[in-house]
């Protein structure tokens, strides 16, 4: 394999180590993280921007001479797998990127795989991940090994205009930006290939953003008003905010919040959006919780209910819990299930989150909204469940609520999780307890990424 200096700039945070130069590497597997596994001279090196079985020419990002492995991007592709394709985003393909003096941005690294191939590879980090992790052997568990695809009928195929909620950052100069991935650099963008039409629709890279640091975007597909969320910089006046609000349509909500504290103040318009799933309404703050796909709540709650009827645990007059609940999305069709003769417990720890839970669930009187962590809320409030719902956030629910979730007794529970290995170590604890895995759907709710979420049923064993 050989090695050579590249001739485009290297950012100053890059220079330690090999940083900036360059290697042929013949690409192996794809691994959990966005990124596949190759060698280079005995050492791991995880590259991004290729497919298992290139060989490429990729540069070294992190190459830090006592490193256990180097991290690089593809940027030519000497020997291409059949899978690739053009990538429908400039500013994401990395050979064209770093072709210009910078590396991609992120939030597209698989923009150069076909749709189809993307999936088989998530699906094979899946399997991966429930081997080693849970002691799981993929082929005799209960899923299919299939990655399914969400969101068809409104792209074509295409795998683009999904993502209601976009996230910027803001260049030094005020136009509207993105990182890239592992950097401090922020790269002005002029349009997001992924996000639905209602956020493209803002321009808001045609804004002077000076005095702010982040911006948030949440556009409902069901067309409810959008909202704009501003973290300002310190020391930037309510003036400033007030003449960014002013280039944006008259119906369009803006406000300020604080990235810190999750503390949001109305600027114009209200400080929430109002979303829709499975018949019922839902507020949604500020920056709070809503799954960014546009399909992606009405696919959850099907794969949960229809998990959760299958196995006799949803049904009127059920005693269930929804845990981490955020603004009540799988709570809402609980109290459905159960009615009035059962009972809902929906636990969240994000005080806004649960303040709009009890606004959107106020009329059904079988649901007890509860804010607080899920370990100390099931201690206080011990109830002999048949089912729980659990969605904890990306790191998982971890050892010590997986354990107070065993010692609640319920006779299932349902998990979602949008990150294979946080729910893989999760499935081991409950597999040492003499749980069982008994059914799991994977879903490709964030196509041209690495992410995938995944519905699982768990019960104990006989």
């Amino acid at each position: 394999m050989t090695v050579r200096t590249s001739p485009t700039a290297v950012p100053a945070t890059d220079q330690a180590g090999h940083a900036g130069e360059e290697a042929v590497l013949d690409v192996g597997p794809v691994a959990h993280g966005g990124h596949c596994v190759a060698r280079h001279e005995g050492r791991v090196v995880f590259v991004r921007h290729a497919i298992p079985g290139e060989k490429v020419r990729a540069r070294l990002t992190d190459a830090g001479e006592d490193a256990k492995f180097w991290r690089a991007d593809a940027v030519a592709i000497l020997e291409a797998s059949p899978d690739r394709v053009e990538h429908f985003w400039h500013l994401a393909d990395s050979g064209r990127a770093w072709g210009h003096g910078h590396p991609p941005v992120g939030g597209a690294e698989f923009g150069h795989i076909r749709l189809a191939r993307q999936r088989q590879l998530k699906a094979d980090v899946l399997a991966e991940q429930l081997t080693r992790l849970a002691g799981v052997d993929p082929a005799a568990s209960a899923w299919t090994g299939g990655v399914e695809a969400v969101g068809e009928a409104h792209d074509d195929g295409s795998g683009l205009g999904w993502r209601t909620r976009a996230s910027f950052s803001v260049t030094p100069g005020g136009k509207l930006g993105m990182h890239a991935h592992r950097s401090d650099a922020v790269l002005p963008v002029r349009e997001m290939p992924l996000a639905i039409d209602a956020i493209n629709a803002l321009r808001l890279w045609d804004i002077d953003l000076q005095g702010i640091e982040r911006v948030e975007v949440a556009a409902p597909a069901n067309g409810s008003r959008p909202l704009v969320l501003l973290a300002p910089a310190p020391g930037t006046k309510d003036k400033r905010l007030r003449a960014i609000a002013a280039g944006l349509p008259a119906d369009v909500s803006v406000a300020a919040f604080d990235p810190d504290s999750g503390d949001v103040t109305q600027v114009r318009g209200r400080a929430w959006v109002q979303e829709s799933a499975a018949g019922h309404d839902y507020r949604v703050s500020g920056a709070g919780f809503w799954q960014i796909h546009r399909d992606a709540p009405e696919t959850l709650v099907g794969a949960v209910t229809e998990l959760l009827r299958g196995g006799g645990f949803l049904q009127a007059g059920a005693v269930v819990a929804d845990l981490y609940a955020g603004a009540g999305l799988f709570t809402g069709v609980l109290a459905d299930a159960v009615g009035e003769t059962g009972s809902v417990l929906s636990v969240e720890g994000a005080p806004g989150s649960s303040r709009d839970a009890r606004k959107n669930l106020h009329s059904a009187p079988q649901v007890e909204v509860v804010q607080g962590r899920v370990e100390r809320v099931l201690r206080q409030k011990p109830r002999n469940f048949d089912a729980l719902i659990l969605d904890p956030p990306r790191a998982g629910a971890g050892k010590a609520v997986v354990g107070q979730l065993i010692a609640s007794q319920p006779r299932a529970i349902a998990y979602v999780s949008c990150d294979p290995a946080s729910f893989a170590r999760d499935l081991g604890y409950f597999r040492r307890s003499g749980w069982e895995l008994a059914g799991l759907r994977a879903f490709d709710l964030y196509p041209h990424t690495h992410h995938l979420e995944t519905v699982a049923l768990l019960a104990p064993g006989p």
